[in-house]
């Protein structure tokens, strides 16, 4: 997982976006997107590496020129570059990069619904974002119903990620949650995200029926196994 802002790599903590500072990695004395994307490559063998371009989810243009370099390094790309609408979901997914579509940015299921529709289901990722649980748009009343509704729209990968937990190494505090929806949709892919402190909590998360988890200051700080996380 990246996070960047202003040109380099940061490292989140708690969604307190002012506070996020360049990252200090054991894998790499980089903080350049490429060179962290290389370094954790290099280290985790991924098939995917996740990009939360903090500079276009506060309005700004993505940073496409970056994406393209780490699609070249190999892997496949998924980006979340605060996509509003269908038209910028199309420019992201034509450059070759998995769309995230956020709850934080992503104004209603209908608008998800239509993204879906227009750059496909396999080019489309939800990411039900949530802060000490709670849903940070009011789509609905509580987060099991988002995510149905988002499920209904057509997606069939989603992401459920506490900001609140990010950068802490707290665990993700979400295993209820992402087995209740693995539970009642077992053809969605769910990957949880947030807090990820060490095996123990990768090991408790598959027991809920999660597929994948996103994860950055575990591995920076190697307190994770080389070789083994996959998203």
């Amino acid at each position: 997982m990246l996070d960047i802002r202003n040109g380099v790599v940061v490292r989140g903590v708690g969604g307190r976006r002012a506070e996020y500072r360049p990252i200090v990695s054991q894998l790499t004395a980089s903080t350049e997107p490429v060179e962290v994307a290389r370094a954790l490559i290099g280290v985790c063998r991924p098939r995917e590496l996740y990009l939360a371009d903090l500079d276009a989810i506060q309005g700004a243009t993505p940073a496409l020129h970056v994406y393209k370099q780490i699609l070249e390094l190999g892997v496949e790309l998924w980006v979340d570059a605060g996509i509003r609408d269908s038209k910028s979901a199309r420019r992201i997914a034509e450059f070759g990069c998995h769309v995230v579509a956020g709850l934080e940015t992503v104004p209603s299921a209908e608008v998800l619904r239509e993204i879906v529709s227009v750059i496909g289901g396999n080019w489309s990722v939800f990411s039900l974002d949530l802060r000490d649980g709670k849903p940070l748009h009011d789509w609905d009343v509580d987060a099991m119903s988002i995510a149905q509704q988002a499920i209904g729209c057509g997606i069939t990968r989603l992401i459920v990620l506490d900001l609140a937990r990010v950068g802490v190494g707290i665990g993700t505090g979400t295993e209820a949650l992402c087995r209740e929806i693995a539970s009642a949709n077992p053809e969605v892919d769910v990957i949880a995200g947030g807090g990820v402190n060490g095996t123990d909590d990768l090991n408790r998360l598959a027991e809920c029926g999660v597929k994948g988890v996103l994860v950055a200051s575990a591995l920076h700080d190697r307190r994770l196994p080389e070789r083994r996380t996959e998203s």
